[in-house]
């Protein structure tokens, strides 16, 4: 029979102390003092850090995330982009942005029922932020706990393997070429409930293989699996590609860029959607 020392000691310490000096944010010695001044003042342990000078705001942010399990990088311990800034600044005024975003989809599109699981992040041009958007929402939307997957469709100018440091060797378009299954989702292992299916090589005819019917039933395969699907998209100037993926999922979202995007592309973009009966959920501007 174990004893209550040994049982308690099988608990995770997820004290602020203990998360900080296990990432080599805080030393030992300087964690002893926090506490005596912790205790000397009668203060919270981060309030007492902070006093001292021996913490940031910045590492007491991290420290709570952790404790709640929620998904946060610091800047220089992770080889994804820094562009991903819902997971590197998840405190920022332009994070909570796209949390308000991340919620009125919800509301809009993401109800009850496999058949209302995939959304396209669709643009007029290129260089109008829909790779950026479609990276962040998808880590804000697994951050609030939802399975999410994202899969790159811009078989033409792929970014979202760089953008999470990912294997791009296999992915979508070797799923729709029928060589790979479903396996070849990645998991994003720093951000708990993301995961990944990245554009894949290069195909001579990445127009033929998305309006293939196999884009259809993939998705249909990955419905139950998932909360979320969000489907970057190529920019709706180039090609019919994002036409044809929005087509395949149902609803898309429309990305503008300020001072970039030109509007009659964007009114054009969102009649070809009108035209494949694509639900226009909503545009965004970005600003970023």
């Amino acid at each position: 029979m174990r004893d209550k020392a040994s049982s308690s000691s099988s608990v995770p310490d997820r004290s602020i102390g203990a998360i900080l000096i296990k990432v080599g944010r805080l030393s030992v010695a300087d964690a002893e003092r926090v506490m005596r001044h912790q205790v000397e003042r009668n203060v919270r342990f981060g309030d007492a850090a902070l006093a001292l000078g021996v913490l940031t705001e910045a590492d007491i942010e991290f420290a709570l995330s952790r404790q709640y399990d929620y998904p946060y990088l610091l800047r220089g311990e992770s080889a994804i982009s820094e562009s991903v800034v819902a997971a590197y600044e998840p405190f920022t005024a332009r994070v909570e942005s796209l949390r308000a975003l991340r919620n009125q989809l919800m509301w809009r599109w993401f109800e009850t029922g496999e058949e209302r699981r995939a959304l396209a992040i669709t643009g007029a041009e290129r260089g109008d932020g829909r790779s950026f958007l479609a990276a962040n929402l998808a880590v804000v939307f697994s951050q609030q706990g939802q399975r999410t997957l994202l899969i790159d469709a811009d078989m033409r100018h792929p970014t979202q393997h760089d953008i999470f440091s990912l294997e791009n060797r296999v992915g979508l378009s070797s799923v729709l070429s029928g060589r790979n299954g479903l396996e070849a989702v990645q998991r994003v292992p720093s951000l708990l409930d993301l995961s990944v299916l990245t554009a894949g090589a290069p195909p001579p005819n990445p127009s033929e293989l998305l309006g293939r019917p196999m884009l259809g039933q993939v998705l249909r395969e990955l419905a139950p699996r998932y909360d979320v699907i969000l489907i970057d998209t190529p920019a709706g100037d180039e090609c019919s590609d994002a036409q044809m993926v929005a087509g395949r999922a149902g609803a898309a979202v429309v990305v503008a860029r300020q001072d970039v995007t030109h509007v009659d592309k964007v009114h054009d973009l969102i009649g070809s959607l009108n035209e494949a009966r694509v639900h226009v959920v909503g545009s965004v501007l970005n600003h970023f």
